[in-house]
């Protein structure tokens, strides 16, 4: 397996999670250490890598935006090659993160290399550009899915995801009153903490059930 992945959770996990970062933030962002963390009190093991283009970025290469998701298609695939061996795997990430492995999950699933895919805050859309929709795929999606989503994600709020013709494959996971990161505004009666703890709870059931065949 490539070295330059970061590892939370029991080796004797019954299930790994492959995570992606977001477009532009790194695989050790804050909402990534604290998620992982969360899986890891579930039991669940999440194996966090950079694709090159962040990973330059640590090496003081120039900032560039991130690629297209399409083109990161052959990283995300070649990290699925790397832990053929082990307990089941279920792939996915944060934002594009998500997106990407959204991209790769019903070749690798139908190949039998996954069990699921997971996206924590999937962008449907750039933010206020609705008419701009990444769902083409996910209409056949075949691969079970789990979306955990705040339902005012400027990225595709409850309301309006909820209007998409989706695949019957996918599920949510909606964080109350949350954010791109699930966080509520205050005052809304819902906290941050209790938002992610209970996305964690959402995401570690699904991953069992799926790595369990349930």
């Amino acid at each position: 397996m490539k070295s330059d992945v970061l590892i939370t959770g029991p080796a004797e996990s019954r299930v790994r999670f492959l995570c992606a970062h977001g477009a532009g933030a790194a695989m050790d962002s804050a909402f990534l250490n604290l998620f992982a963390d969360l899986l890891a009190a579930r039991g669940i093991q999440t194996i966090r890598f950079e694709f090159k283009y962040m990973a330059a970025r640590r090496e003081g290469g120039k900032r560039r935006p991130p690629p297209k998701a399409e083109t990161l298609m052959p990283e995300y695939e070649a990290l699925i090659a790397d832990l053929a061996e082990g307990a089941p795997l279920l792939i996915g990430g944060k934002s594009m993160g998500g997106r990407v492995a959204s991209l790769v999950a019903d070749a690798a699933h139908k190949g039998g290399k996954i069990k699921g895919l997971i996206c924590l805050g999937y962008p449907f859309h750039p933010p206020n550009k609705p008419e701009n929709l990444r769902t083409q795929h996910l209409e056949k999606l075949a691969c079970p899915a789990l979306i955990v989503q705040g339902e005012r994600d400027p990225f595709g709020p409850r309301e309006e995801v909820e209007s998409f013709k989706l695949s019957k494959s996918i599920g949510f996971h909606w964080a109350a009153d949350g954010d791109h990161d699930l966080g509520p505004r205050g005052g809304s009666g819902f906290t941050r903490k209790g938002n992610l703890a209970a996305a964690a709870d959402a995401v570690a059931a699904f991953a069992l059930a799926q790595a369990s065949g349930r």
